[in-house]
C-alpha cells in the first residue's frame, strides 16, 4: 500500500480538492511542488517515445533517403514535432471543445483567476512540460550540431515560458486556445519540410502552411486584444491576492499598464510576422532565380538543337570536304560516256 501511494505520486495529477457545485460535488486540481515528481516521471516516458519513434519511423525512413548530415539532423527534427503536434492538436482541441471554452468565449475570463482545474486541464499542462524539459537531454542524445544548438534553446525556453506561464498564473483557458493554434500553424511548417526532404520539388505544403500560419496569427492577436483590453478589466474580483491565485488582474483596471502590454503583443506578433515575410520572400526569390536558370538552360538547350538540325541540312565538312547527311558529296557527279 505504501508502495502504491508513491506510485501514485509519480503517475497522477497531485492536490484534488472536492468542488461544491449545483449537481453536487467536482473534483478538480490545483498546483504544487508535487506537481514536479509527476512531471520528472513523464520526462522519462517521453524520452521513450521520442527513441521508438526515431528508431521505428526515422531511421527506416532515412535510410531509404540517403540524406546528408544536415538534411539527416532536420529530418529527424521535423519528424519528431510532427508527431508531437499531431498528437498535442488533437488531445487540445477535444479539451477545449469537452470544457467548452471554445462554444463560451467568456469563459476565457470570466470567473478569473482559474485556481482549480479540470483532470484533463492538468495532465495536459504537466506532459505539456514534461515534453518540453525532456527536449534538453535530447539534444545530446540525438547529437545536435553545435550551430543548431542556439536556435532549439531559445524554442524550448520560449515554449517552457508560456506553457509555465499560464499554468502559474492561472491563465490556462487562454494558454489551451493560445496553444492549439501554435501547434496547429507548427505541425504543417514540419510536415512540408518532410515532404520537401522526401521530394524537392514538392513546395505546396509550404504555401498552406502560410496560408495557416497567417490565419492562427490573426487569431492570436484577436484573441490578446479580447482577454487582455476587454475581458479581464471586467473580473470582479480586481484586488491582489496571491493565495487565491490573482496575481495581476488589478494592473488592467489601469489603462496605461492595459495599452502597455497590448502594445508589448502587437510588437511581438508584428516581429514574427517580419520574419515569416522575410521568410517568404527568400523562398519565392530562389524559386523564381530557380525557374529562370532553367528557362535559360532550356533555351540553350533548344539552340544547340537547331544548330545540329542546320549542320545537318547544309551538310558537314569532313577532311576540307563537305559532306551530305549520307556521307556522300553534294556534288553533282559526272556521267562517264559509255
Amino acid at each position: 500500500q505504501v508502495t502504491a501511494k508513491t506510485a501514485f505520486l509519480f503517475i497522477l495529477p497531485q492536490y484534488n480538492v472536492s468542488v461544491p457545485t449545483a449537481d453536487g460535488e467536482l473534483v478538480q486540481y490545483h498546483y504544487g511542488l508535487k506537481d514536479l515528481v509527476t512531471i520528472l516521471f513523464y520526462i522519462f516516458i517521453a524520452i521513450i517515445l521520442h527513441a521508438v519513434v526515431q528508431e521505428y519511423a526515422l531511421d527506416k525512413i532515412n535510410r531509404r533517403l540517403h540524406l546528408s548530415k544536415v538534411k539527416h539532423s532536420k529530418f529527424n527534427e521535423s519528424g519528431q514535432l510532427v508527431a508531437f503536434h499531431l498528437t498535442s492538436v488533437i488531445w487540445c482541441l477535444y479539451v477545449v471543445v469537452t470544457e467548452g471554452y471554445i462554444s463560451n468565449p467568456r469563459s476565457l475570463w470570466e470567473n478569473y483567476p482559474h485556481v482549480y482545474l479540470p483532470y484533463q486541464v492538468k495532465f495536459f499542462y504537466l506532459c505539456q512540460l514534461a515534453y518540453w524539459l525532456h527536449a534538453l537531454p535530447e539534444l545530446y542524445f540525438q547529437k545536435v550540431r553545435k550551430e543548431e544548438i542556439p536556435r532549439q534553446l531559445r524554442c524550448i525556453a520560449l515554449y517552457l515560458l508560456h506553457i509555465a506561464g499560464a499554468y502559474l498564473l492561472n491563465l490556462t483557458r487562454l494558454g489551451l486556445i493560445l496553444l492549439l493554434l501554435q501547434y496547429l500553424a507548427e505541425f504543417f511548417f514540419h510536415m512540408a519540410r518532410l515532404v520537401y526532404f522526401t521530394d524537392e520539388n514538392n513546395e505546396k505544403l509550404f504555401n498552406v502552411w502560410a496560408v495557416v500560419f497567417v490565419v492562427t496569427r490573426l487569431f492570436t492577436l484577436t484573441l490578446y486584444i479580447l482577454v487582455i483590453g476587454f475581458g479581464l478589466p471586467r473580473v470582479e474580483s480586481q484586488a491582489l491576492d496571491p493565495e487565491r491565485g490573482n496575481f495581476f488582474s488589478f494592473l488592467f483596471n489601469n489603462i496605461l499598464f492595459r495599452m502597455s502590454v497590448l502594445l508589448l503583443v502587437c510588437l511581438f506578433q508584428a516581429s514574427v510576422m517580419w520574419r515569416f515575410i522575410r521568410f517568404q520572400l527568400r523562398r519565392w526569390r530562389e524559386y523564381w532565380n530557380e525557374q529562370s536558370s532553367r528557362k535559360r538552360a532550356a533555351a540553350a538547350a533548344g539552340t544547340k538543337q537547331q544548330t545540329k538540325l542546320l549542320k545537318r541540312d547544309s551538310g558537314y565538312h569532313e577532311n576540307g570536304v563537305v559532306k551530305a547527311e549520307n556521307g556522300t558529296s553534294p556534288r553533282t557527279k559526272k556521267l562517264k560516256s559509255p
